[in-house]
């Protein structure tokens, strides 16, 4: 691992400063993606800011008919959060099973996101939900904010500060893990609130974590697993490498979307 020079803030304002001050700067928020990159030499960045210290980015919060979430929440917290559990069981499922104890309780709900790992969990809840992403700067909609692989609407210098959940009732989620990494091969989230149908897929595709129109519009006719019983996605798009093969994956998401319907409709 290369020399960096180590920062810990304890406002937003004081973290926005130093990435403006230090433009070779990545922020740290867990450091489950960046601190092996650094140490295979992938990446060497000049300076860390380590968010750690940040007050007011942690926590789970009901507000109105909508679930706040810090940033820098833990996965375990978000897993095991009252609130959660009481308003929408759903959500605090997907942190469950992410990767192992040591993941859940030092990994966190903004470093998954501003990472948009092809294979995590998260950024299938905050589409499947219709989730808005607030940054220092802004509020975006997290069907404009995750761009691609490893890819997200984030700019230079802006930092996740807390994820807003609209809460729905009806809403499950359903993953094939790998056995050893925990990460979704294929991880598919369901919900229903109001009209508003959403079947948003994670591990699948080549291009990142998607949505499933054809799905949707079969379960507004009715939101039930017999709904979408005969549909398929094509392969064409899907992932493929040495544990599952494009057509496999497009599979799974037809079996995963009706076994989180079940769920949801529980």
């Amino acid at each position: 691992m290369y020399n960096f020079t180590f920062h810990r803030p304890t406002t937003v304002r004081q973290a926005a400063g130093l990435l403006a001050r230090n433009p070779d700067a990545k922020l740290l928020a867990g450091g489950h993606s960046l601190i092996p990159v650094m140490k295979q030499r992938l990446a060497s960045p000049a300076a860390l800011v380590d968010l750690g210290l940040v007050e007011g980015i942690v926590g789970v919060e009901l507000k109105g008919r909508s679930v706040s979430i810090g940033a820098m929440t833990r996965h375990a917290d978000v897993a095991n959060s009252p609130v959660l559990k009481e308003v929408m069981p759903a959500l605090a499922s997907v942190p469950g099973s992410i990767g192992d104890p040591q993941v859940r309780n030092r990994g966190t709900i903004g470093g998954s996101i501003a990472n948009n790992d092809p294979n995590a969990d998260y950024p299938a809840a905050c589409l499947g939900l219709g989730a808005t992403i607030i940054t220092n700067k802004r509020r975006i909609a997290a069907d404009d904010f995750f761009t691609g692989m490893f890819s997200t609407a984030l700019e230079e210098g802006e930092i996740i500060v807390r994820v807003s959940f609209p809460v729905a009732k009806k809403a499950g989620y359903e993953k094939f893990k790998h056995p050893a990494s925990g990460f979704a091969l294929v991880g598919v989230f369901v919900s229903k609130r109001g009209p508003d149908i959403r079947v948003a897929v994670t591990g699948a595709g080549a291009n990142g974590v998607f949505r499933v129109p054809s799905f949707e519009e079969a379960l507004k006719k009715r939101f039930s697993p017999k709904s979408i019983e005969g549909l398929t996605i094509p392969a064409s798009g899907m992932n493929a490498d040495i544990h599952a093969s494009a057509e496999y994956r497009a599979h799974l998401v037809g079996v995963l979307a009706r076994r989180a319907l079940v769920k949801a409709t529980a």
